[in-house]
């Protein structure tokens, strides 16, 4: 039980301009603080309307203490925390969607952003497209009850806003999927399509979509984190977060009705941030799912053990120049080797206890873009990618829900009960690899029907058997030389 006295806000709240879903530790260790940084350079009102589509859990944290919750800044030598206050409220959508329809169709909202996971897109990853069978989208549409998907809650809003002559608001993805914004307007207008089509060609022309690029290691927050915090600081904070210094924002400046001065907090505001977006998902999420996955199966509990291990590292490094940069457009302003060295400095942080399990969440969802763009990116060059077939290999392995000491990987996944009966139903490494590769929602069906990408997948899952996690990565760096 927590002995010293609840952290609480201290002066007005400011005006809610920002309705934001999926009020997670990522948001709160970036976009919120962003805005408050931003608020506090400005004396502008951003605040924030956090809306959660299921969990109650940052409700429960923030609203005993008015919204407002530590951000801690982690370093080696020590840490620095810092209040936000960027929250005015937290709506939970199971609870009460038409609280949150309220907020969101408030002609003073200004923009709908977004850190739900690909989950809460509702879509095919391998088509882009909204899901039209997903349970959630089918209710939606159905109309019988108040939207509870983030496309059916934001199509709603717009159309009560459309009604009410109120205007439009921005749609801001702040996920980790390529052309997000591109994404998240393909799905709302999907959703709105089957709904109303005179509404879809309303939102066609007048809502925009900005791409962003996010980037800032956040480790889930512990127990003890909470309890160091309040030993330190003298109060107890049930919603702080933890999380690197580094952060990066890259934000298409494509704002229909206002933003924050995010610059003033250090984002970058570009016409077009694609080419951001494929270096961080290629080179910062590719080699973190790379050692989340053969990280796991060969003991390491976070990345900065594996990391530690020198042909992990080595692993990296050579992923990087042989594999990965070759399908890497230049961003403007970055020097891309310079961008994986900084990389591989973050990973070494000890400071960061960030978890192999943690990042191995939802592989079925983040597999497409973090690996399996890169890959077709190198067969389409007439290239081999050995060490992205590993990784692909050692995810099948870890689906697969046994350890290479034979004990039970708690798999978080939408499809684990699935990906896992594949699995045990087939025998020999070949048969596994081609059922974990009949599900097309993860591989789309030209890869499995690439005869040297299911060679290599097979070859780099039978390695994986006979020598381990550990062995199968010796064993590549060997054949690299």
């Amino acid at each position: 039980m927590p002995t010293a006295p609840r952290l609480s806000r201290t002066g007005p709240a400011p005006a809610p301009r920002i309705a934001h879903i999926g009020p997670g530790a990522f948001f709160r260790a970036f976009n919120a603080v962003y805005t408050h940084e931003a608020m506090a350079a400005t004396g502008d009102d951003w605040g924030i309307v956090a809306i959660s589509l299921r969990s109650t859990a940052a409700r429960d944290q923030l609203a005993p203490q008015g919204g407002v919750y530590t951000s801690v800044t982690l370093r080696e030598e020590g840490w620095q925390s810092q209040v936000i206050g960027a929250i005015t409220e937290v709506l939970v959508a199971p609870e009460d969607p038409e609280a949150v329809l309220n907020a969101m169709a408030d002609p003073e909202i200004a923009i709908v952003s977004m850190t739900m996971t690909e989950k809460g897109y509702c879509h095919n990853p391998a088509t882009g497209r909204l899901d039209l069978a997903n349970l959630d989208i089918a209710r939606d549409l159905e109309g019988s009850a108040l939207p509870a998907s983030a496309p059916g809650l934001i199509v709603e809003a717009l159309a009560r806003r459309r009604a009410a002559e109120t205007g439009p608001f921005t749609v801001l993805s702040c996920d980790n999927l390529p052309s997000n914004g591109r994404l998240a307007r393909g799905v709302i207008l999907d959703f709105a399509r089957a709904r109303d089509p005179e509404l879809a060609r309303w939102i066609d022309g007048h809502v925009t979509f900005p791409s962003t690029m996010v980037d800032r290691i956040t480790p889930a927050t512990t127990q003890g984190d909470i309890d160091r915090l309040e030993e330190t600081e003298g109060y107890h904070d049930a919603a702080c977060v933890f999380h690197e210094a580094f952060r990066q924002w890259v934000i298409e400046d494509d704002f229909v009705a206002g933003r924050p001065d995010w610059d003033k907090a250090g984002a970058q505001f570009v016409r077009d941030v694609e080419a951001h977006e494929t270096m961080k998902l290629r080179c910062l999420n590719g080699t973190h799912s790379t050692l989340a996955y053969l990280g796991y199966l060969a003991g390491h509990e976070t990345i900065a053990d594996a990391v530690a291990d020198a042909d992990f590292a080595a692993l990296c490094d050579t992923l990087w120049a042989e594999e990965i940069l070759p399908t890497v457009p230049q961003p403007e302003g970055e020097d891309l080797p310079t961008y994986c060295r900084a990389l591989m400095a973050r990973y070494r942080d000890r400071s960061l206890r960030h978890r192999t399990w943690q990042i191995a969440m939802d592989g079925s969802r983040k597999l497409p873009q973090r690996i399996l763009g890169t890959l077709r990116d190198t067969l389409t060059s007439g290239r081999e990618a050995p060490g992205l077939c590993l990784v692909v290999a050692a995810w099948m392995r870890y689906v697969g829900g046994v350890d290479e000491a034979g004990q039970p990987i708690d798999v978080r996944d939408p499809i684990a009960d699935r990906l896992r009966a594949a699995s045990d139903r087939a025998a020999t490494p070949a048969d596994k690899v081609a059922a974990l590769l009949a599900f097309d929602e993860v591989f789309g069906t030209d890869l499995p029907a690439d005869p040297r990408f299911r060679g290599a997948v097979t070859s780099a899952y039978e390695t994986l058997m006979n020598l381990g996690a550990a062995g199968a990565v010796a064993a590549y760096l060997d054949r690299t030389g």
